[in-house]
């Protein structure tokens, strides 16, 4: 074990540091140094994002961090009062800094394209990486099954687990403030010390809950969140960008079986095989560069398809992404088929070049036992408490048409928008 202070400066947590002399940060700062953490730095937090906001650029290491200190912030505040919890330190921080260990290139974007689960990886990598699997075992042969239970959420004490994926979790907190501070977006500012402040454990039922008193910094995050998702992560350009992306491997897909693409070992079992299925090594040796090192070679392909579409991602000339939510779904088809035509006019193959694309969420959901609230009459759902986060728990859809630049505005949409 490392027996050295390690410190990494955050932009948003300030120095995050690790004590070698404490056994459980001893073993945080050797799982750092691990091939399969550090392969992070090579994955982009938010996939394509940074086509959209320029300044989105931090990477899943980034966010692992400040997700283990946060988490160490709230459990070592919650343990001081509960000493009771303090065994179970080392699978929180664990756990916390190596929930998204699994995350493949283009992060969520890569789940979209390839159907990749990373929570399915980040098992794996735990218990087969040999450089993981050591650090984890020689600490204490339980603390392995005791993370696994926490991503699995099924740990003993819902607290343990609740930290680290819940309607509440550090994984939540960090990135919330860590993208809005990265992409510029001002709503997204978190007051995290009054949340900390307000988290707490409820012996009884070993649950996180929040203080009464704290109910109005919970709706504050939970506002943000929503902004977060519908101002940053459905902003009409990162659906615009994800589609291209999607399709430039669809098309990438047709041209190996044809036998007319180029592509390295690792790519090549990417487009041919469930990516689910890989050995430990083939999914390790995927990242961000390798991938796009393949965009800049397909750029000069033969087939006009993948080489367009690969200039477009590469050159930010991206498809209009159009919200046509208030339209009939009927509506919504007739307006993409008389983009098809136009496309089939200027012979763009329509199907890699129009469609529409369908967001579906609500702010708040009972998701793992949602937020509980301590208040003289026990424990209440928050939602039932807050009207504001009842109303949050609404269900929300969003349309987007898209279709390149090269297609005037359809005539169909002009009429729906006068």
């Amino acid at each position: 074990m490392a027996s050295v202070r390690r410190t990494y400066h955050d932009p948003l947590h300030g120095a995050i540091a690790l004590d070698g002399t404490d056994p459980v940060e001893a073993l945080l700062i050797g799982l750092i140094d691990t091939p399969a953490f550090q392969r992070l730095r090579r994955i982009r937090q938010l996939g394509p994002a940074s086509l959209t906001f320029h300044g989105a650029e931090s990477s899943r290491f980034t966010h692992s961090l400040g997700v283990m200190a946060i988490a160490r912030r709230a459990f070592d505040r919650i343990a001081k009062r509960y000493p009771q919890l303090i065994p179970h330190r080392a699978t929180v921080l664990c756990a916390a800094l190596l929930h998204d260990i699994g995350h493949g290139p283009f992060s969520h974007t890569c789940e979209e394209i390839f159907g990749c689960h990373h929570e399915h990886w980040t098992l794996r990598i735990l218990q087969e990486s040999d450089p993981v699997r050591k650090l984890l075992d020689g600490f204490d042969r339980e603390l392995l099954p005791d993370i696994a239970a926490v991503l699995q959420k099924r740990h003993p004490i819902p607290l343990v687990w609740q930290l680290v994926s819940s309607q509440l979790d550090c994984d939540r907190l960090d990135y919330l403030m860590r993208d809005s501070y990265f992409t510029g977006a001002s709503y997204g500012k978190l007051d995290l010390d009054r949340i900390l402040m307000a988290m707490n454990y409820d012996p009884d039922s070993q649950q996180l809950v929040v203080a009464r008193k704290g109910m109005t910094a919970i709706e504050h995050y939970l506002i943000v969140r929503y902004f977060m998702y519908a101002q940053v992560y459905n902003h009409p350009k990162n659906i615009a960008a994800t589609w291209i992306l999607e399709h430039i491997f669809k098309r990438a897909k047709e041209l190996i079986q044809a036998n007319n693409l180029e592509a390295d070992e690792i790519v090549t079992a990417w487009l041919q095989e469930n990516c689910n299925d890989f050995s430990l090594q083939q999914y390790l040796e995927a990242d961000d560069g390798v991938f796009m090192y393949h965009l800049h070679r397909w750029k000069h392909h033969s087939d006009l398809t993948l080489s367009d579409l690969c200039r477009r991602f590469l050159d930010r000339d991206l498809f209009k992404a159009i919200d046509i939510s208030a339209l009939t779904d009927r509506q919504q088809q007739e307006l993409l088929q008389q983009v098809r035509s136009e496309l089939m006019q200027l012979n763009f193959p329509s199907e890699n070049y129009a469609g529409i694309r369908v967001a579906v969420g609500r702010g708040y959901t009972l998701y793992q036992r949602g937020i509980k609230l301590q208040t003289e009459n026990g424990l209440l759902e928050i939602s039932e408490q807050s009207p504001l986060v009842k109303t949050l728990a609404n269900t929300w859809q969003q349309s987007w048409l898209i279709y390149p630049r090269d297609v005037a505005a359809p005539a169909l949409l002009k009429q729906f928008n006068s």
